[in-house]
C-alpha cells in the first residue's frame, strides 16, 4: 500500500466550510448554527472516502502571538474577528476529529501552516507521499515531487493537486521557492504582509522572471525604469520583511512518528455522541447506518426568517411521481431542514427522465415539445470539437425534473434521420432554446445542417454579465443557486474525460440520466438567473449585446479561416534559414560552440568567457540570468547579444506559429476554425483559443508577415479588414466630458498633434515629430497610472521635463483626471464601475486597507469602464454587421475578430456594398456622448497583413 500521508490545515478548511453554507445555514432544534461542523466533517469524511489516505493528521494554529507577530506587529491585523458561530464550532470539530481517530497537532506559537510543513518534509524524507490539504496559495513554497497541495472542490467542485508544475504556472515563476519572493513583492492582503506598494502579482512574475530572486529585484532597483524603480527602492526593507513573514518555518518541535498518524477505525460511540447533540441525523444514517433523534423544540428563529430561506435558498427541484424511466430508487422528499444543509445529487430528488428511442417516441415528443414556448437542449458529442465531433444523443426539458433523452446510434446515416424528425422543432420560429454555453450545441447542429431558427438564451452568459468573475460552469452555478451537485462526466467515462468516444460505451440508462439531467439544470438554472439579471441591473448588456452574439460567433467559427499552407512551409524555410545564420554569428563571435538554446551555458559564454558584463546578475541557483530584458539592455553594446536575440524570435515564431498552424486545420474544411469565448474576460473582450489569433505577432516586421498566411477561400474572395481608428481614447474623451480632447475628436484633428499643441502652448502647425511623440506617451499613458519617473525613462527625457509635460496635460485635459478621481470615488461608493451599455465590474477591493490590492482596483476601476465599453461597441457592431448582410442576402462572411478589427472573407462582386455596409454599422454600433465621433477604417487584400 502507497504511503500517502493527507495533512489538514484546520482553520483553511473550517472558514471555507462556514462560509460555503452562509445562504443556507444549519440551525438546530436549539438554534445553534452548526455550518462549520457539517461543512468540515464532509470534507473530511469525503477525502477519508474517496482518496483513502494511509495516514492523516490535523493541524491548527496555537492561540496568541507567533514570531511573525514579534518581527511584525501588524501582522493579520486586519483580519476581522471570526464570527461567534465559528468560533463555537472548534470544540465540536476537534471532538469530531477525535472520534475519528485522528491525532490533532498544535504547537504553541507555531501556525498550522509551519505545523503543515515540519511534518511533510519529515515524511518525504521517509518515503512517504504528502497532500497539504487547503485551499491557502501559501504552501505552493513547500511542494515538490512528493509534496503537493491538494485543494478542495469548492461547493462540489472538483479537487485541484498542485505540485511544482501547477504552482509555477499559477504565479508565472519558474521554481515554487520563487513563491516567497513573489509574497515578498506583492504582500498578502489575508495576511496584512505589505510588500511593496505599487507591486501586483503580475508585476512581481515579470520582475522576477528577470532577476530571479527579491534580494536580486532590490539590489537591482536603480536600474529598473519608471517609477517601480522608485517603489522598489522605497520599500526594500519591507520586501524583506514581508518575505519572511510569508516563509513557512520548517523547524516547528513536532515529530512526524508513522503509527502515531496511521489511519485506524472510527470511534462509533463517541461519533453518534456528538452527531447527537449536533444533530446531523442524516449524517449519522449515512456514514453509521443509524437512526438519532432530534428533540421536538421549536427553533428560537423568526417564521419570517424561516420563510425567506424557503423562498430564496431552496432549489426549483419539485417532487413529482416518478414514472417508468425515472431514477429507479427514488428518495424521500427531503425535509426543508435537510434541503437547506445537505447538498443534494441525483439520488436525492425524485426525477422524471424519459429514454426516446423509436420513430414512434420521437414523433409524439416533437408534438409535444412543439406546443412550448421554450426548451432547454443539450447535446451529448464524441468529442470536443464542435465541428469534427459525432452525436451521441440530445436531450430536452421544458419542466424542471422532467427530461427526455433521444439516443443517437453510432451508424451517421440512422443519426440524420432523427435529425431529420427534429427538423420541425429547430426551424420553429417562436420557440426559445435555452443551453449552457450553447454555441457549443448550435455548432454540433450546424455540422449536420441545421440550425436553430428561434431566440437563444445561454445560461453561462446570464451568469457572466451578472457575476463575471465567478465560475460560470453549469456544475458550480448548480452547487451556488440549487444547492446540487449534479452528475460529474468522471463518473461516465473516467477521468480521461477529452475521448468523450467512450459515453458510447456506457450502459444507456447511465448516460441517459446525466444528459437529460444536464437538460433539467440548465432549466432550473435559467429560472434562477433571469431575475438575477434584473436585480443586477444587468438585462440590457445580456439582451442586447452578449446573448444575441452568440449566433454570430457561431456563424464566424463555423466558416472559419482559409490557411496559405505553401507559404507557412516556406516562410518555415526562411525562418529556420535566418535563425541558423543568427546562430551561427554568435558562435562565431563567441568563439566556441554551445546549445545556444540553453540559459545556463548562454550566461557561461556570455558573461565568463565573452565577459560582457562585470556585474551580471547571478539567479539563485547559481546561474547567470540571460531573459530578454537582460540581454535587452546589452544588445546595442554587443552585436552577439543581437543575434541572440534574433535566434530566440525566430525560433519562437516558427514553433509557435508558423509551424503549429497547419497542424490546426479541419480536415473535412481544410481551413482553421478559432473558438472565441465570450465568458472569459471580466473587460468583455472576446478570446480566442485554438488557435490564439488575439496574439498574432504585429510589432516586429517578422511577426507580422504571419499574417501572410490567412487568406480568402477562392480567387473569387477578397480579404477586408476594418478597425476602429483609436476607440480607447475616443471613449475616454467621450465618457469623461473633457472639453478639449472632446473637441480635437469632434473637429476630426488628429489627437496627438492636438494633445501636443495644448501641452507644449504651440500652434498645431509648429507641433514638431518630438512633440508629437511625446504627446502619444502621454495620451496612451496617464489613465494607466504612468508618472513622471516613468515617462521620464519611456522617453528618454529628464524627470523635470516629463514632470513639466504631465503638470500641462492635467491642466489643459482637466476632465481626465476628474474622470479618473470621480470613477474611483463611485467605485467606493457602489462596489462596482460600469460601461456605458450596463456592463459591470464588481471591485471588492476598492476600499481595502491593502495599498497594493486596493491600487489595483483603483487601476480597474478606470481602466473597465473604457476597455469593457470598447467591447461592447465592436460586439454591437458584430451583431448589426451579422443582421444586415443576412437581410441583404449576402454571400460574403464576417470571419475573425482580433481586438477592434474584423476581418471579411468578401466576394469581389459584393466588395463595395459589404466595406459600406461594415463602415455603417461599426461607426453607429454605440454612440458616443458629448458629440465624439467614432471612425472605422477598412482596407482590402490577398492577405491579412495587406488587408490591414
Amino acid at each position: 500500500m502507497e504511503k500517502k500521508l493527507f495533512l489538514l490545515d484546520a482553520f483553511a478548511l473550517i472558514f471555507r466550510a462556514y462560509y460555503s453554507l452562509i445562504r443556507t445555514p444549519r440551525i438546530t432544534s436549539q438554534g445553534k448554527n452548526t455550518n462549520a461542523q457539517f461543512g468540515f466533517t464532509n470534507a473530511l469524511i469525503d477525502l477519508l472516502k474517496n482518496q483513502k489516505p494511509s495516514h492523516l493528521a490535523v493541524c491548527f494554529d496555537s492561540k496568541g502571538e507567533t514570531e511573525r507577530h514579534v518581527d511584525f506587529a501588524d501582522y493579520k491585523a486586519n483580519r476581522q474577528e471570526a464570527p461567534e458561530d465559528l468560533l463555537a464550532a472548534i470544540p465540536d470539530i476537534k471532538k469530531i476529529i477525535a472520534a475519528l481517530n485522528i491525532p490533532i497537532v498544535e504547537v504553541p506559537g507555531y501556525e498550522a501552516d509551519d505545523i503543515v510543513g515540519t511534518l511533510a518534509k519529515q515524511a518525504e524524507a521517509q518515503g512517504y507521499t504528502v497532500l497539504m490539504v487547503t485551499p491557502d496559495k501559501d504552501y505552493g513554497q513547500l511542494v515538490s515531487d512528493t509534496i503537493k497541495i491538494y485543494k478542495p472542490g469548492y461547493q462540489g467542485g472538483e479537487v485541484d493537486i498542485m505540485g511544482p508544475a501547477e504552482v509555477c504556472a499559477k504565479w508565472g515563476i519558474q521554481r515554487v521557492d520563487q513563491v516567497i519572493d513573489m509574497l515578498g513583492l506583492m504582500g498578502d492582503a489575508v495576511d496584512n504582509i505589505p510588500g511593496i506598494p505599487g507591486v501586483g502579482e503580475k508585476t512581481a512574475a515579470k520582475l522576477l522572471a528577470e532577476y530571479d530572486t527579491l534580494e536580486n529585484v532590490l539590489a537591482n532597483a536603480a536600474n529598473i525604469k519608471g517609477k517601480m524603480g522608485e517603489k522598489i527602492a522605497a520599500g526594500s526593507q519591507s520586501a524583506i520583511m514581508s518575505k519572511k513573514l510569508a516563509t513557512i518555518i520548517l523547524n516547528v518541535p513536532c515529530t512526524f512518528h508513522q503509527e502515531d498518524y496511521k489511519v485506524s477505525e472510527w470511534n462509533k460511540d463517541a461519533l453518534i455522541e456528538v452527531f447527537e447533540a449536533l444533530e446531523f441525523k442524516t449524517m449519522a444514517k449515512r456514514l453509521l447506518d443509524i437512526e438519532i433523534t432530534i428533540p421536538q423544540v421549536n427553533a428560537p428563529q423568526p417564521q419570517q426568517q424561516l420563510d425567506m430561506f424557503a423562498t430564496n435558498t431552496l432549489p426549483t427541484l419539485q417532487p413529482q411521481v416518478p414514472l417508468q424511466d425515472s431514477n429507479p430508487l427514488p428518495t424521500p422528499t427531503p425535509t426543508p431542514t435537510e434541503v437547506l444543509s445537505t447538498t443534494l445529487t441525483i439520488n436525492d430528488v425524485p426525477h422524471t427522465y424519459t429514454l426516446i428511442q423509436s420513430t414512434t417516441e420521437i414523433k409524439a415528443l416533437v408534438q409535444e415539445l412543439s406546443q412550448q414556448t421554450e426548451i432547454c437542449f443539450d447535446t451529448e458529442t464524441t468529442g470536443l470539437d464542435p465541428l469534427q465531433c459525432e452525436l451521441v444523443g440530445i436531450s430536452f426539458s421544458y419542466t424542471p425534473t422532467q427530461a427526455y433523452y433521444i439516443t443517437c446510434p453510432a451508424s451517421q446515416h440512422d443519426t440524420k434521420l432523427i435529425l431529420a424528425q427534429l427538423a420541425p422543432l429547430f426551424a420553429n420560429h417562436n420557440l426559445t432554446w435555452i443551453g449552457q454555453n450553447i454555441k457549443y450545441d448550435l455548432l454540433v447542429l450546424h455540422n449536420y445542417g441545421y440550425t436553430l431558427v428561434g431566440n437563444t438564451l445561454d445560461t453561462m452568459l446570464m451568469h457572466y454579465v451578472a457575476e463575471p468573475e465567478a465560475k460560470h460552469s453549469m456544475d458550480a452555478m448548480a452547487q451556488q443557486y440549487l444547492n446540487y451537485n449534479p452528475i460529474s462526466i468522471t463518473e461516465l467515462i473516467g477521468k480521461k474525460g477529452v475521448n468523450q468516444a467512450d459515453m458510447r460505451s456506457v450502459a444507456i440508462h447511465t448516460v441517459k440520466e446525466y444528459a437529460a439531467e444536464d437538460a433539467d439544470i440548465t432549466l432550473q438554472l435559467k429560472q434562477k438567473l433571469l431575475p438575477l439579471l434584473k436585480a443586477k441591473d444587468v438585462e440590457k448588456v445580456f439582451f442586447e449585446v452578449e446573448n444575441p452574439l452568440v449566433k454570430v460567433l457561431a456563424h464566424m467559427e463555423y466558416e472559419g479561416v482559409n490557411i496559405d499552407v505553401n507559404f507557412l512551409q516556406e516562410y518555415a524555410q526562411v525562418l529556420t534559414a535566418d535563425a541558423k545564420v543568427a546562430e551561427e554569428s554568435v558562435y562565431a563571435q563567441a568563439g566556441v560552440r554551445f546549445n545556444l538554446a540553453s540559459p545556463k551555458q548562454l550566461g557561461e559564454v556570455l558573461f565568463d568567457h565573452l565577459k560582457l558584463d562585470s556585474k551580471a546578475k547571478k539567479t539563485k541557483t547559481g546561474q547567470y540570468a540571460t531573459g530578454e530584458d537582460v540581454l535587452a539592455k546589452l544588445a546595442k553594446q554587443h552585436k552577439i547579444v543581437d543575434d541572440i536575440l534574433i535566434f530566440r524570435e525566430l525560433t519562437k515564431l516558427n514553433n509557435t506559429y508558423v509551424e503549429a498552424l497547419p497542424l490546426l486545420r479541419n480536415p473535412h474544411t481544410g481551413r482553421v476554425h478559432t473558438s472565441y469565448a465570450q465568458a472569459v474576460a471580466v473587460t468583455g473582450r472576446l478570446s480566442s483559443t485554438n488557435p490564439n489569433l488575439q496574439n498574432i505577432p504585429v510589432r516586429t516586421t517578422r511577426g507580422k508577415e504571419i499574417r501572410k498566411a490567412f487568406i480568402p477561400r477562392d480567387a473569387k474572395h477578397i480579404l477586408l479588414s476594418a478597425d476602429y481608428s483609436q476607440i480607447e481614447l475616443r471613449i475616454v474623451a467621450a465618457i469623461s466630458g473633457d472639453a478639449a480632447m472632446c473637441q480635437a475628436f469632434i473637429q476630426g484633428k488628429d489627437i496627438h498633434t492636438a494633445t501636443a499643441a495644448k501641452v507644449y502652448n504651440v500652434p498645431e502647425h509648429e507641433v514638431t515629430k518630438e512633440m508629437r511623440y511625446k504627446a502619444k506617451s502621454v495620451n496612451f499613458g496617464i489613465i494607466y497610472g504612468q508618472g513622471a519617473f516613468g515617462l521620464a525613462e519611456n522617453l528618454g527625457i529628464s524627470r523635470t521635463e516629463a514632470k513639466e509635460i504631465i503638470d500641462n496635460y492635467k491642466r489643459e485635459f482637466n476632465g481626465i483626471q476628474k474622470y479618473m478621481d470621480d470613477t474611483i470615488k463611485y467605485a467606493q461608493e457602489h462596489g462596482y464601475v460600469h460601461t456605458l451599455m450596463g456592463r459591470k465590474r464588481w471591485l471588492a477591493d476598492i476600499n481595502s486597507s491593502n495599498f497594493t490590492v486596493r491600487g489595483f482596483a483603483e487601476r480597474n476601476a478606470i481602466n473597465s469602464p473604457i476597455q469593457g465599453t470598447a467591447a461592447d461597441m465592436i460586439k454591437l457592431a458584430m451583431i448589426k454587421i451579422d443582421a444586415a448582410m443576412h437581410q441583404a442576402n449576402l454571400k460574403s462572411k464576417m470571419i475573425l475578430q482580433v481586438h477592434d478589427e474584423l476581418i471579411f472573407d468578401t466576394l469581389i462582386t459584393e466588395k463595395e456594398q459589404v466595406k459600406a455596409l461594415i463602415l455603417e454599422h461599426m461607426q453607429s454600433a454605440l454612440i458616443l456622448p458629448n458629440g465624439v465621433p467614432v471612425i472605422a477604417e477598412c482596407g482590402q487584400g490577398h492577405n491579412w497583413l495587406d488587408a490591414h
